[in-house]
């Protein structure tokens, strides 16, 4: 159906009959910072920002405030006159009753009553009842409803659409259409110079009783609006979060933690300058749904609190990685000898001929074509018997082929024909099972997860696998992270996610972060993804995570994470005022020989970052994906800007460098990928000094009139010889060798 609603909603203007398109009373709704104009035929006419002055929707644009859409015309008289497809019903008369609007429809008896909640900050508008006029014409019965647009405005494009929070703004006015309640659909259509901003409601969700705002607000004003927004209708508070202290803070990932290593991660983060740490919730249970101890955590969750308590002890606040939407096979609710009924089901099937105890294969009414065909995602659910199957026939008689009987320890069964059955919800990580997000399952394991949430003592959480619900995702992606929010006491200073829905703005404060990128790949990856994400995020006034950053060491298959990975990613975090996640594995950063440099990379641009170092113009000079800079620190320990470019490619070892220059001196740093080593530079009869990244000078020696520079952490080679000059012998004494 959302095909269809893009393009009806798009263009539901040109279905106003003639007749709506003349002049009528006016209604004006308005409060302190707008003044919306509605015309008695059903459309928008005007929207005026107070503060500005300016009209906000696009001229000569008619749009009907509301319509109700139905999946075939379900009136008698309407079924015999057009044909069976989705038809969008324009409002075409308005009349105000107070703080009450009773909108008509063309072609229908309905009458929709919506509330109005005015005050200084917003306009709220919620669909209350849906009244019936019977007419003693033809044979007449209520007919259904199956979407309801609440609100339809064209507002005139602005250089920001926030398409997350679904506004409209510039350095002036903001506009935006906000959804009030879980169950309300909010998006925005493209049209020519504007957007159709949209709310509504669906019936397979809930019709009635939900809502949406419009605030339109001077750009330094906005958040304002909405936070007074959220507190009214006791949504998550986002916009608090977004203005907490930590909200720009970047996090250490622990990987396989235990009470017994968990002071040795606390050192790294802190020489990372990290202030907050996560927990992985695989380190410490051995599957999602009931969270059951791994034996690496004998006392259950006494050793987790050993292990936050910790953090906190640290100055770090503690935050919680978890998946909450599906459950592990090796999980109770799948393989305890009866599978939970509440697993999410993708299709249903029905036997043609009974099934026997012992039969392996299954006869099926109708083409199970489209079933799962995936390695581990062929899994069948019969009464309370999982069978799965190698294959499927596509001609009659339609069957399951190759099927095992008796997965995951429960029992065959017969089944008698005409047994209905289905295809489990599989994840595409095929170690969970998703699950039915109108049932109880998803309050269970949030009980769960607000158990542990609590009595551990975390602060933040990051929801994973915000993907792996059932359809329709602008509800339930955002629903799945309510239910589990509203069990977490206190309040999550801020989380991130996986997947985003409107709903889910003021749950998720902070944006995702993407899967792990290879050493190899960290630009390219970070160009085609983050930063395209920073920038489409901060028009929904968000931070996106750039992370999670990988820490590997080098060997024969990568380069390992090298200190100028780091820069890089931490730099363009520091333009978009962002955090940096890195993903803590601790063997790794036990045998990297380049540690002390990575983790005093990321120090230094956080502790940049978080002292507002750089004004907005280095930001933006930071920004350009294809720009270098170097972080330094001077001799008092002030930071110092510098452009740099790479001068030995990403296959040569084993030293790595970059140019810059320095007080109109040419500037090497460069560093030994892997070890240590020497790197002969023939000066040439130029000045040479070597000094740390810190600025103090560093000892060599010489043979003859070459320099004899040591190769292992970061150093910088500075020289009054011309720079091209300085790179080339350099590059002649790096003693450079080709990788793969």
């Amino acid at each position: 159906m959302k095909t269809f609603r893009i393009l009806t909603l798009a263009l539901a203007w040109l279905l106003l009959p003639a007749a709506a398109l003349a002049d009528g009373e006016e209604i004006v709704v308005e409060n302190a910072l707008l003044r919306l104009t509605l015309g008695a035929d059903g459309a928008a006419r005007s929207l005026i920002c107070k503060a500005t002055g300016e009209e906000c929707l696009a001229p000569g644009v008619r749009v009907p405030f509301c319509s109700i859409t139905q999946y075939r015309p379900y009136d008698n008289e309407n079924f015999l006159m057009f044909p069976a497809k989705p038809r969008l019903f324009p409002s075409n008369r308005i009349e105000r009753r107070g703080d009450e609007l009773y909108v008509e429809f063309q072609d229908t008896y309905d009458i929709a009553v919506i509330e109005m909640r005015v005050t200084d900050s917003y306009v709220g508008f919620t669909l209350r009842r849906i009244d019936y006029r019977l007419e003693e014409v033809g044979l007449k019965r209520k007919t259904e409803i199956d979407e309801f647009a609440l609100m339809q405005l064209p507002v005139r494009d602005r250089e920001h659409f926030g398409e997350w929070l679904n506004v409209c703004w510039d350095d002036r006015t903001a506009v935006a259409v906000v959804g009030t309640h879980p169950a309300t659909r909010i998006d925005a259509f493209a049209g020519d110079g504007y957007r159709n901003m949209y709310a509504g409601t669906d019936f397979q969700v809930q019709l009635t009783d939900a809502g949406a705002a419009l605030v339109v607000a001077g750009r330094d004003d906005f958040l304002d609006r909405i936070d007074r927004l959220e507190r009214d209708f006791g949504l998550p508070l986002g916009v608090e979060s977004r203005r907490h202290e930590a909200y720009r803070y970047s996090y250490y990932e622990l990987r396989d933690v235990t009470t017994a290593n968990i002071d040795e991660h606390i050192a790294y983060a802190l020489q990372g300058g990290f202030r907050s740490m996560v927990v992985y919730y695989m380190d410490f249970a051995s599957s999602c749904g009931h969270f059951l101890w791994r034996d690496e955590f004998p006392g259950g969750l006494e050793d987790l609190k050993v292990i936050t308590a910790k953090i906190r002890a640290a100055g770090l606040i503690p935050g919680f990685h978890i998946h909450y939407s599906k459950v592990s096979k090796s999980d109770p609710y799948l393989c305890g000898g009866v599978p939970d009924p509440r697993l999410n089901g993708v299709r249903e099937l029905i036997l043609r001929e009974p099934l026997g105890t012992a039969d392996t294969e299954i006869v099926v009414e109708g083409n199970p074509d489209g079933c799962h065909l995936e390695e581990d995602r062929r899994l069948l659910q019969i009464g309370d018997e999982l069978i799965s199957y190698e294959g499927y026939t596509t001609t009659p008689p339609y069957r399951f082929t190759g099927c095992r009987r008796g997965e995951f320890g429960s029992a065959p069964a017969a089944h008698p024909r005409g047994t209905h059955f289905r295809l489990l919800d599989v994840d595409t990580w095929p170690d969970f099972i998703r699950i039915d997000q109108r049932t109880t399952l998803q309050d269970e394991i949030a009980e769960r997860l607000g158990t542990l949430y609590r009595e551990a003592g975390f602060r933040f959480v990051y929801f994973d696998g915000a993907e792996d619900v059932p359809m329709p995702y602008w509800y339930n992606v955002s629903r799945s992270q309510s239910v589990v929010y509203d069990r977490l006491t206190p309040a999550p200073i801020f989380s991130e996610g996986a997947l985003k829905s409107h709903y889910g703005w003021h749950i998720l404060s902070r944006g995702n972060a993407f899967d792990l990128f290879r050493p190899e790949q960290i630009r390219q990856g970070l160009k085609r993804y983050t930063l395209r994400c920073a920038r489409r995020i901060a028009d929904d006034f968000t931070s996106v995570d750039f992370g999670w950053t990988d820490y590997l060491a080098p060997d024969s298959t990568t380069v390992g994470m090298q200190p100028d990975m780091y820069e890089y990613v931490c730099g363009k975090a520091l333009a978009w005022d962002a955090p940096v996640s890195l993903v803590g594995k601790i063997d790794q950063i036990r045998k990297h020989p380049r540690t002390a440099d990575n983790l005093e990379v990321m120090r230094w641009w956080e502790e940049a970052k978080l002292n507002d170092v750089f004004d907005a113009r280095q930001r933006e000079r930071l920004r350009d994906p294809d720009s270098e800079f170097l972080l330094l620190k001077g001799a008092k320990g002030e930071f110092e800007l510098y452009s740099c470019r790479q001068i030995v490619a990403d296959g040569e070892r084993p030293v790595r460098a970059f140019l810059f220059e320095r007080g109109g001196r040419s500037c090497i740093v460069y560093w030994h990928v892997s070890g240590s080593g020497e790197v002969r530079l023939d000066a040439g009869g130029h000045a040479v000094r070597l000094t740390d990244t810190k600025g103090r000078r560093v000892g060599f020696s010489r043979q003859g009139g070459v320099c004899i520079l040591p190769a292992a952490g970061r150093l910088i080679v500075e020289s009054d010889m011309p720079a091209d000059e300085l790179v080339r012998r350099f590059r002649a004494g790096a003693r450079l060798e080709k990788t793969n």
